[in-house]
């Protein structure tokens, strides 16, 4: 039964790593590439090259993953997995086969009805009455959503994006700066060569905004749109408290003591995680259970455990 399990888990993490791959080099062909953006990573400087020395976005990302991924296996070790080469792969093989198949035409663009005008005396029309007309705000946000979308099935399938990333991973074995911020540093000099190619100040902040929308998206993807928050109550009324948590709220805790730093006093405290609306429960009836009651409330990423997410399985 649990190799079973077993089987239909990894066949679901590769579903979502197709997936993942597809809608990534949609994004990137369809959307980030023909907006001469690049929001970093090799796929962000391979739209720029594209461009600037016309050849298939696919290889020239390829010519840079690879090296990236055998470099990284050299310097960092054997992390990678077989998932992120198989994504390497795939995000290479889709976007060969749109842009090959789709060329670099905008999705976001002056649409069917202009191409009928422009065939008929070229007669001019209120923008208000075709169907897509360039944008480059609503371009960047449903690129931000299909890239948050498709590395966020990625990260769930349990590959990693590698490409430029390895570089700042590399980096961060020799500098000890937070991975976070190299990633930070790497993409922002990716993001700048917009700017360098194309001389459109533009360009580069629509390509952080896209980063930024990703990010979030990504987040949901990965984490779940269920918000949790982490509540240390410290009472003196903690029977109250706790007979409201476990008999109104039906929800569990831990209790436990402490110390007052400024008088010594012995204080008790209870600890409970809870979702939003569990949340603007307790603290409306705190005000009644014991008004001087403090409470530090702490936002929860992540919650593992019973009644919560399952812990991972190896």
């Amino acid at each position: 039964m649990l190799n079973k399990n077993k089987l239909k888990d990894e066949l679901i993490a590769y579903l979502l790593l197709v997936i993942g791959s597809l809608l990534f080099a949609v994004g990137d062909v369809m959307f980030v590439n023909p907006y001469l953006l690049a929001p970093g990573g090799t796929y962000g400087l391979a739209n720029v090259l594209n461009t600037v020395w016309p050849w298939k976005i696919s290889y020239y990302a390829i010519c840079m993953d690879i090296p990236l991924l055998l470099i990284g296996t050299w310097i960092l070790g054997p992390k990678f997995g077989v998932k992120t080469v198989v994504s390497t792969i795939l995000i290479f093989a889709f976007t060969w086969v749109i842009e090959t198949l789709w060329g670099y035409n905008p999705v976001i663009h002056e649409g069917i009805v202009a191409e009928a005008v422009k065939a008929h005396n070229y007669v001019q029309i209120p923008h208000s009455d075709l169907f897509f007309i360039p944008d480059y705000f609503l371009n960047t946000v449903v690129a931000g959503v299909i890239y948050g979308v498709a590395i966020g099935l990625i990260f769930k399938s349990g590959a990693t994006s590698g490409g430029s990333d390895i570089i700042s991973m590399i980096i961060h074995k020799y500098t000890k700066i937070s991975l976070g911020t190299l990633v930070l540093i790497v993409d922002s000099c990716i993001t700048l060569t917009t700017l360098i190619a194309f001389k459109q100040i533009r360009l580069p902040i629509y390509s952080i905004i896209l980063i930024a929308i990703e990010s979030k998206v990504i987040d949901l993807i990965v984490d779940g749109i269920k918000s949790y928050k982490t509540v240390f109550i410290v009472t003196d009324k903690i029977e109250e408290v706790r007979d409201f948590i476990l008999n109104d709220m039906k929800r569990g805790g831990t209790a436990f003591a402490g110390t007052g730093l400024y008088q010594g006093a012995q204080r008790k405290m209870i600890y409970v995680t809870l979702d939003r609306t569990d949340l603007v429960k307790l603290k409306s009836n705190l005000r009644f259970l014991d008004p001087n009651a403090f409470v530090n409330v702490i936002e929860s990423s992540e919650i593992m455990g019973l009644g919560f997410k399952a812990l991972p399985e190896e």
